[in-house]
């Protein structure tokens, strides 16, 4: 995997205000916010993409799910947030590292879920 914007923050290289981090992962804010709280849970370690994970990744998945949680515990949206993970580029994924968006602060609709983030 070649080095992204991702793998210069979480090394230090870029700055940036980690609002949650741990051994396994850091939380940023999303520089262009598609709702009023995004943001972005980041995998420390340098996986492309979720679908190149493998069995020796299975704890490492977890973990990132129970660190959204704690991530939007700590920001106050932890009873309604929108969890998005990008696999690609075809389906929005414009830094190849694996990272999760929290949404939150605004109505979202199920049913427009493959159209877009419009409520």
């Amino acid at each position: 995997m070649s080095e992204t914007i991702f793998s210069k923050i979480i090394s230090g290289e870029i700055p940036s205000e980690f609002i949650y981090e741990d051994e396994y992962c850091v939380a940023i804010h999303d520089i262009n916010p598609l709702a009023p709280v995004h943001v972005l849970v980041i995998s420390r370690k340098p996986i492309v993409k979720l679908s190149d994970a493998g069995p020796e990744d299975a704890a490492l998945l977890g973990h990132l799910m129970l660190a959204v949680g704690t991530v939007a515990k700590q920001l106050g949206v932890d009873e309604a947030f929108r969890l998005i993970v990008n696999n690609g580029e075809g389906a929005g994924m414009t830094i190849a590292h694996l990272h999760l968006h929290i949404l939150a602060g605004r109505t979202f609709s199920e049913g427009r879920m493959a159209t877009g983030l419009d409520a």
